[in-house]
């Protein structure tokens, strides 16, 4: 039996004209089996959340380890270039690779926008919804097309 069977039969019970102590009886067997399968349920949903706040914490871990190599990688072809350059050479062949630097199209550095001639700076403009006027308007009963209110109901589980 589901949850949800269970309810109802808890409710067919109430209505039916059954010995008061068999009804208590039964209606107690039927709510303590519903009570243990949605503690299950809330444990599992605690699992969840350990699940989703460690996979959050991995994630950064392994944004900042792929910064770091990013990082170590390019200081070291920094140094493979320095080093080329300083010996003067066009080209080095070694026993695994062909090391030939390049000029590749130069970076900008922008040091201040705010110190930049107003001819070098873009202004972004993002559109977004005032949440928080939208609600006030719904909530008051006004219909606004393109938004609408939806039920947001949720279980606290301690």
């Amino acid at each position: 039996m589901n949850v949800f069977d269970i309810n109802n039969a808890i409710e067919e019970l109430e209505q039916k004209d059954l010995d008061p102590e068999v009804l208590v009886d039964t209606i107690e067997s039927l709510k303590l089996t519903r009570d243990q399968k949605l503690d299950g349920a809330a444990g599992l949903s605690d699992k969840y959340d350990s699940q989703i706040k460690w996979a959050k914490e991995r994630m950064t871990e392994l944004r900042e380890f792929i910064k770091v190599l990013t990082n170590k990688k390019n200081r070291l072809n920094q140094f493979i270039t320095d080093a080329i350059d300083d010996a003067g050479l066009k080209e080095l062949q070694t026993e695994h690779h062909i090391l030939k630097p390049r000029n590749y199209r130069d970076s900008v550095i922008v040091e201040e926008v705010k110190k930049l001639p107003i001819d070098y700076v873009v202004e972004e403009k993002t559109i977004k919804a005032d949440k928080k006027k939208l609600y006030e308007d719904l909530k008051a009963g006004k219909e606004i097309t393109g938004a609408h209110l939806k039920a947001n109901r949720k279980t606290l589980i301690k």
